[in-house]
C-alpha cells in the first residue's frame, strides 16, 4: 500500500505541474494583469484591488453575476433531472430508434452553442419559421424570457449529464437489489434505496459539468440575449476585451467571480461524495444490457421522437432550411448555391476543417492521457494537493474560452522564450495546448465517474502479486473503464473542432480553422454559406465519431461470454 502512495504522489506531483502550465498560469496571468496592468507587455503600474467590489455597485456587472447564478442553477437542476431519467431509461430499455438518441447526444455535445442559439432564433423570433410557417406567435414571448432562455439551455446541455449517468450504468451488480426484494422491498424501493445512491457519483459529476458549461458559456446566451437583454458574466467579459478601450482589468475581476462560482459548486459535491462509499463493483458483476419492453415499445419510439425533433429538430433545422434558402429571410426559394460553393471557392474551408480535424485529434490523445491521470490521482491516491487537483482541473470549463485565449497570449508570447524555441504564439502548438485546457474536465469528470466503481483493492491485490504500475493500469484499470475513455475521448474530439472562442483568438496567421471560417461568414452576413460549412463540417465529425464508436466501443457480447466463463 506504501509504494502504491508513493505512485500516486509521484503521478500527484506529475499532473500538478501539467495543470498548472495549461490552466492555473495562464488565468494567473488574467488576474496579475488586474493588480498589475502592462506587465506582460514591460509595464509597471499598480492595480487597483478595489475593482473586485465593483460587481456590487456597478448594475451591469451586478445583474451579469445574478442573471448568470440564476441561469447555472436552473437549467443545472432541470437538464440534470432529464438527462438521468433519460440514460436509465435508455440503459434498461431497448426500442427503434434508441440508437438515434444516442447519436443526438454527440450532436449536441459537438455542436457550438452560437449554431443552436442561432438556429434557436431563427425559429422562435416575431418573424421567424413557427410564426410564418406554424402561426406561433406566442412562441416568441415564450422563449425570449429567463425561464425560456434555461428551457433552451436545458435542452442543449442535458447531454453532458446523460452521458455522465449512461456510463455509470455500464456495469451493476443485481445481487444488491436481489437482496434488498428477498428482505421484502418494491421494485420502486429497491431503486430508490439502493440503485439511485450508488448512482449519486455520476449524478453529481453530470450536474457539474451542466452548471460549468451553462455558467461559462457565451454563444447561446449572447445569441439569444441579442433578442432580449440578459447579459451573463462570459458576455460582459467579452464585452469587456472586444469593446475600446479594452478592459483586461474588468475582464480578469469578472472571471474571478466566474471562478468563485465554479468553487462553490464543487464544494457542493465533495459534500454529497463524501457522504458514503460508491465502490461496489465486484467479480460478481455485469454489464448491462438494454432489454426490449414487454409492452408499450411505441410509447418509447414516440416519445424518443419528440424529443429529437425539439432537440434536434428546431436548432439544427432551420440551420439547415438557412442553409438551402435562396435569401436570408427564408423567401425566393430554395438552392444548393451555398453548398456549391463550399467547394468551388479558393480552398480555405477545406484547409480550416483539416486544420480543425488535426488539432482536435491531437487534443483529445494529449487531454485523454493527462484526464486519466488526474482521475486515478483523484480516485485512488492519497496525495495531499488532489482537492487543489480537482478544482484546477474544472476551471478552465467555467471560464470563457477567451478568457483562457487571453491568457495564453500573456504566458506565450514573451521575447525571451525565443531564444529556448518556446515561443508558441503564432503557432499551431498554442491552440492544441489550449484545447486540451479546455478539454481536461469533460475528460476528467466521464473517467472519474467510471472509476469510483472500480475498487482500489483489485489495484492492490495485483500490486501484491508484483505487478508494477503501468501493468495494473493497462491490464486492470483501462479494461474496466474502457468505454468511458473511449468516450472522454470522443467528447474532447468534437467539442475542440468547433472551440470557437480559443480558435478566434489564437489562430494563427494563414492557419484558419473551421469555426474561424463559420463565424467570418456570419460576420460578412453570409447565413447561407456559414449555414452550409457548419452542415458539412459537423455531418464529417460525426462520420468520424461514428466510426470510432464502432471499432473501439467495447464488444457486448465477447464481454458477456468472458463474464459467463468467470462464473462457471
Amino acid at each position: 500500500m506504501l509504494r502504491m502512495l508513493t505512485y500516486g504522489n509521484r503521478t500527484g506531483w506529475l499532473v500538478l505541474a501539467v495543470l498548472f502550465l495549461l490552466i492555473l498560469l495562464p488565468l494567473a496571468a488574467v488576474i496579475i494583469q488586474v493588480l498589475l496592468p502592462g506587465v506582460f507587455f514591460g509595464k509597471l503600474v499598480m492595480g487597483d484591488i478595489s475593482l473586485l467590489l465593483d460587481v456590487f455597485r456597478r448594475p451591469l456587472w451586478l445583474a451579469s453575476l445574478k442573471n448568470s447564478v440564476l441561469l447555472g442553477t436552473g437549467t443545472t437542476i432541470i437538464a440534470t433531472i432529464i438527462g438521468g431519467a433519460i440514460a436509465i431509461v435508455r440503459a434498461r430499455w431497448s426500442f427503434p430508434t434508441a440508437k438515434l438518441l444516442d447519436m443526438a447526444v454527440w450532436l449536441l455535445i459537438i455542436t457550438p452553442s452560437f449554431i443552436l442559439a442561432q438556429g434557436w432564433v431563427m425559429f422562435a423570433s416575431a418573424d421567424g419559421l413557427a410564426a410564418r410557417w406554424l402561426g406561433w406567435t406566442w412562441l416568441h414571448s415564450l422563449i425570449f424570457q429567463p425561464a425560456g432562455l434555461i428551457a433552451v439551455m436545458t435542452l442543449s446541455k442535458f447531454p453532458l449529464a446523460y452521458l455522465t449517468v449512461y456510463t455509470a450504468l455500464e456495469w451493476k451488480v443485481d445481487r444488491l437489489g436481489e437482496a434488498a426484494r428477498l428482505s421484502g422491498a418494491t421494485p420502486w424501493t429497491v431503486w430508490r434505496t439502493v440503485q439511485a445512491p450508488l448512482l449519486l457519483p455520476a449524478f453529481c459529476s453530470g450536474a457539474m459539468l451542466v452548471f460549468m458549461d451553462t455558467v461559462g458559456d457565451f454563444g447561446l446566451p449572447a445569441s439569444i440575449a441579442a433578442v432580449f437583454r440578459f447579459p451573463t458574466l462570459p458576455y460582459s467579459v467579452y464585452s469587456a476585451l472586444y469593446t475600446s478601450p479594452i478592459r483586461f482589468d474588468m475582464a480578469g475581476a469578472l472571471s474571478f467571480y466566474l471562478v468563485l462560482l465554479i468553487a462553490l459548486a464543487m464544494a457542493v459535491q465533495l459534500y454529497a461524495m463524501r457522504k458514503s462509499r460508491f465502490d461496489f463493483l465486484t467479480s460478481r458483476a455485469t454489464r448491462s444490457v438494454a432489454k426490449r419492453p414487454a409492452k408499450g415499445t411505441y410509447v418509447f419510439v414516440l416519445g424518443n421522437i419528440a424529443l429529437l425533433l425539439i432537440v434536434i429538430g428546431i436548432p439544427l433545422g432551420s440551420n439547415f432550411l438557412m442553409s438551402v434558402s435562396e435569401t436570408a429571410s427564408g423567401a425566393g426559394g430554395f438552392t444548393l448555391r451555398h453548398y456549391r460553393e463550399l467547394f468551388t471557392g479558393d480552398g480555405t474551408l477545406l484547409s480550416g476543417l483539416l486544420h480543425s480535424l488535426e488539432i482536435a485529434a491531437a487534443a483529445a490523445v494529449l487531454g485523454l492521457i493527462v484526464g486519466f491521470l488526474i482521475a486515478y490521482v483523484l480516485t485512488y491516491s492519497q496525495f495531499k494537493w488532489r482537492k487543489a487537483i480537482d478544482v484546477i482541473s474544472l476551471v478552465s470549463l467555467a471560464v470563457p474560452g477567451i478568457v483562457l485565449g487571453i491568457g495564453y497570449i500573456f504566458i506565450w508570447n514573451q521575447s525571451w522564450l525565443e531564444h529556448i524555441g518556446l515561443l508558441l504564439y503564432g503557432t499551431p502548438w498554442i491552440l492544441i495546448l489550449a484545447s486540451v485546457a479546455g478539454a481536461i474536465p469533460v475528460i476528467t469528470r466521464i473517467i472519474v465517474g467510471a472509476m469510483a466503481k472500480v475498487p482500489a483493492q483489485l489495484l492492490s491485490a495485483a500490486q501484491m502479486q508484483g505487478a508494477p504500475f503501468t501493468q495494473r493500469v493497462t491490464t486492470i484499470l483501462v479494461p474496466l473503464v474502457k468505454g468511458a475513455l473511449l468516450s472522454a475521448a470522443l467528447a474532447a474530439f468534437g467539442a475542440s473542432v468547433f472551440d470557437l472562442a480559443i480558435a478566434s483568438i489564437l489562430y494563427p496567421p494563414n492557419f484558419m480553422t473551421l469555426p474561424v471560417v463559420i463565424n467570418k461568414a456570419f460576420e460578412d452576413l453570409n447565413f447561407g454559406y456559414a449555414a452550409a460549412a457548419t452542415l458539412t463540417g459537423g455531418g464529417l465529425v460525426v462520420l468520424i465519431m461514428a466510426v470510432l464508436e464502432l471499432l473501439f466501443r467495447p464488444k457486448k457480447k465477447r464481454v458477456r461470454s468472458s463474464a459467463y466463463e468467470s462464473h462457471t
